[in-house]
């Protein structure tokens, strides 16, 4: 095995507080080695060594050895490395030019690129700006940046985070493709079935350390992820709150306006949960932008308990905003990273609700605990958290708003199993205790399983099966929520 890049006794220590402690990881030609632990774990700071980047005021220590060249990374977060003023067309076309060549030899790196990330109609995703792209197509956009770059190591940071499973299945795929053209790759991720498939070794961290490693089928042993179980029972349905009529909505490109949503009328009452699944880019993201007014381009209407919305949210009053509230699949984009965490939450009451610093302040600490976030915790700054920690930030921050509507965008993505069932059973009591009202955008079918009431499949653009949750997912009718079903089976057995 040809070693390309390794870390040895690696240590970053930030206020005095070790946050990798000792750890040592290696990168092979042509093998993927997996980090997998809790949130919080490390995993993500020892990864990024290989960048040589560290977080603000870290002290390091140990030997970080990187090839001659780029080292490629795929982040969790995709939008935090997509210039969202340039389209993505123009965004590979600069990657490209950086390598040399002709116009022909670099058009077809980037067609080789794009094909290789799995990419859909790839023509009409370099019209787009990366905004107007759902998470999954987003990480499938940085996949082909990092293929350009002709980087002999890539770090893929849950690189199905926010993918269908069809989706997953391709990236897991191309991941070993990657890998087989001799490029080592260095796999961060929560989902098992993934690190089973792909990994050559496992190195399991815990609280900065490593504390296993090996095969996986030997480190893994014994670790089942959780699978689509049988759906909550339905119950009897209260009166409407937010809902939609004939909506239609478009994303402008350089070719004109295309159209990404067609006709939906979906519906949520009060205290239920309705959860919009679906492929990556069937429209689930832009539907909620809608709802929430993030995205003004579309005809029909969005109402609040039978009255219109405004589209734009620079149009909405204070009760408006407070009332719709959107959680963002990228926390760590959603928050400021110069101001404390438990300041930024408070905020939200404060602006919203119009409370007082020392009530916002109280409620903050309040909800945050309820997502398992302490105080010390709350007073740090964003870059000191892990995503799983600022996701629960993120939601509480919605919460101090005091919603009758909460819409949740892939929040359970990329994040292990204890992080994401503290999620889950917070916002099942909130649900319960306030009578809010859930919009759950996931591609996660046990979340969707164990958390809401009805269901809705989109599919380019259009709902094409929606009913109780229990009834789509023990007798599904439409093609691709049978695919997820019979996926998420397949790799059970």
């Amino acid at each position: 095995m040809t070693l390309v890049a390794h870390v040895r006794d690696l240590r970053v220590e930030i206020d005095g507080r070790a946050i990798v402690n000792g750890v040592s990881l290696a990168a092979h030609a042509g093998r993927i080695t997996a980090v997998v632990g809790p949130s919080g774990s490390g995993k993500t700071t020892t990864a990024l060594a290989l960048l040589g980047e560290y977080p603000a005021g870290a002290v390091v220590d140990g030997e970080v050895h990187t090839p001659v060249g780029p080292v490629g990374y795929i982040p969790q977060h995709p939008a935090s490395v997509l210039n969202p003023a340039r389209r993505v067309g123009a965004l590979l076309a600069d990657i490209a030019a950086r390598r040399g060549g002709s116009r022909r030899e670099r058009r077809h790196r980037t067609e080789e690129a794009l094909r290789l990330a799995q990419i859909p109609d790839p023509a009409a995703v370099l019209r787009r700006f990366p905004h107007q792209l759902s998470g999954g197509q987003q990480q499938r956009v940085v996949l082909a940046q990092a293929l350009l770059l002709g980087a002999r190591v890539i770090v893929a940071d849950e690189p199905t985070t926010g993918q269908d499973v069809l989706t997953k299945q391709r990236m897991v795929a191309e991941l070993a493709v990657v890998a087989a053209q001799g490029i080592a790759v260095v796999l961060l991720s929560h989902d098992l079935d993934v690190v089973r498939e792909l990994a050559d070794e496992v190195v399991v961290m815990r609280d900065g350390l490593v504390v296993d490693r090996g095969p996986a089928s030997s480190v893994l042993d014994g670790r089942v992820p959780e699978r689509p179980s049988s759906a909550r029972a339905p119950r009897p349905r209260g009166p409407v709150r937010l809902e939609t009529r004939n909506l239609t909505a478009r994303h402008r490109t350089t070719g004109g306006a295309v159209e990404v949503l067609s006709d939906i009328g979906v519906s949520v009452a009060a205290g239920e949960c309705v959860a919009l699944v679906g492929r990556s880019g069937s429209g689930k993201t832009t539907l909620g932008r809608c709802l929430a007014g993030l995205h003004r381009a579309y005809e029909g209407t969005v109402l609040l308990e039978g009255t219109p919305l405004p589209r734009s949210l620079r149009s909405r009053s204070r009760p408006q905003l407070a009332a719709v509230q959107y959680v963002f699949q990228d926390a760590k984009a959603a928050f400021d990273e110069h101001r404390p965490v438990l300041d930024q939450v408070a905020r939200s009451a404060v602006r919203l609700r119009g409370a007082g610093p020392t009530d916002a302040r109280r409620a903050a600490l309040s909800t945050l605990g309820e997502f398992g976030l302490g105080e010390g915790l709350a007073r740090r700054r964003p870059g000191e958290l892990s995503g799983g920690e600022l996701q629960r930030a993120a939601v509480a921050r919605a919460l101090l708003a005091e919603p009758q509507v909460l819409i949740c965008d892939e929040i359970t993505s990329g994040l292990d199993t204890a992080t994401r069932a503290t999620i889950l059973d917070a916002l099942a009591r909130l649900r319960e205790r306030n009578e809010l009202s859930l919009v759950f955008i996931t591609h996660d079918l046990a979340a969707a399983a164990a958390l809401a009431d009805r269901i809705a499949v989109l599919d380019a653009g259009r709902i094409v099966e929606s009913g109780p949750a229990r009834q789509l997912l023990e007798s599904p009718q439409h093609p691709v929520i049978k695919g997820f079903l019979s996926a998420a089976l397949t790799q059970k057995a």
